[in-house]
Protein backbone atom coordinates (compact mmCIF):
# COMPACT_ATOMS: atom_id res chain seq x y z
CA UNK A 1 0.00 0.00 0.00
CA UNK A 2 1.53 3.29 -1.03
CA UNK A 3 0.81 6.78 0.23
CA UNK A 4 -0.16 9.34 -2.41
CA UNK A 5 0.81 12.88 -1.36
CA UNK A 6 -0.81 14.56 -4.38
CA UNK A 7 -4.20 13.00 -3.64
CA UNK A 8 -3.94 14.18 -0.04
CA UNK A 9 -4.39 17.83 -1.00
CA UNK A 10 -7.51 17.36 -3.16
CA UNK A 11 -9.93 17.83 -0.21
CA UNK A 12 -12.50 15.27 -1.32
CA UNK A 13 -15.08 14.21 1.26
CA UNK A 14 -14.11 10.75 2.43
CA UNK A 15 -15.71 10.27 5.86
CA UNK A 16 -19.21 8.80 6.15
CA UNK A 17 -21.95 10.09 8.43
CA UNK A 18 -21.60 7.31 10.98
CA UNK A 19 -17.86 7.84 11.29
CA UNK A 20 -18.36 11.61 11.52
CA UNK A 21 -20.53 11.09 14.59
CA UNK A 22 -17.98 8.76 16.17
CA UNK A 23 -15.12 11.17 15.52
CA UNK A 24 -17.04 14.13 16.93
CA UNK A 25 -18.02 12.21 20.08
CA UNK A 26 -14.55 10.79 20.65
CA UNK A 27 -12.96 14.18 20.02
CA UNK A 28 -15.32 15.89 22.49
CA UNK A 29 -14.55 13.27 25.14
CA UNK A 30 -10.81 13.72 24.62
CA UNK A 31 -11.17 17.50 24.86
CA UNK A 32 -13.02 17.23 28.17
CA UNK A 33 -10.48 14.75 29.54
CA UNK A 34 -7.61 17.02 28.45
CA UNK A 35 -9.11 19.90 30.41
CA UNK A 36 -9.06 17.89 33.65
CA UNK A 37 -5.73 16.15 33.13
CA UNK A 38 -3.85 19.02 31.41
CA UNK A 39 -2.43 16.68 28.77
CA UNK A 40 -1.55 18.50 25.57
CA UNK A 41 -1.52 15.34 23.44
CA UNK A 42 -5.15 14.61 24.34
CA UNK A 43 -6.08 18.18 23.47
CA UNK A 44 -4.40 17.98 20.06
CA UNK A 45 -5.85 14.55 19.28
CA UNK A 46 -9.32 15.72 20.33
CA UNK A 47 -9.06 18.81 18.14
CA UNK A 48 -7.95 16.73 15.15
CA UNK A 49 -10.85 14.31 15.60
CA UNK A 50 -13.39 17.11 15.95
CA UNK A 51 -11.97 18.97 12.94
CA UNK A 52 -11.94 15.93 10.65
CA UNK A 53 -15.38 14.87 11.85
CA UNK A 54 -16.83 18.32 11.25
CA UNK A 55 -15.24 18.79 7.84
CA UNK A 56 -15.84 15.25 6.57
CA UNK A 57 -12.32 15.05 5.17
CA UNK A 58 -9.36 13.12 6.54
CA UNK A 59 -5.95 13.72 4.92
CA UNK A 60 -4.68 10.27 5.93
CA UNK A 61 -7.69 8.60 4.29
CA UNK A 62 -7.03 10.64 1.14
CA UNK A 63 -3.40 9.55 1.07
CA UNK A 64 -4.31 5.87 1.38
CA UNK A 65 -7.31 6.10 -1.03
CA UNK A 66 -9.75 5.11 1.73
CA UNK A 67 -13.36 6.27 1.64
CA UNK A 68 -16.08 5.49 4.20
CA UNK A 69 -18.80 7.60 2.59
CA UNK A 70 -21.85 5.84 1.24
CA UNK A 71 -21.62 6.24 -2.51
CA UNK A 72 -25.22 5.15 -3.05
CA UNK A 73 -24.27 2.21 -5.22
CA UNK A 74 -25.70 -1.30 -5.18
CA UNK A 75 -22.67 -2.56 -3.22
CA UNK A 76 -24.46 -2.21 0.13
CA UNK A 77 -25.92 -5.41 1.51
CA UNK A 78 -29.36 -5.25 3.03
CA UNK A 79 -29.47 -6.96 6.41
Amino acid sequence: MSFDYKRMIKFEYNIGDKEKNYRMAAGAVLLVISIFTAKIILLVLGLVLVATGYSGWCPVYSGFHKNTRDTGGSDATAG
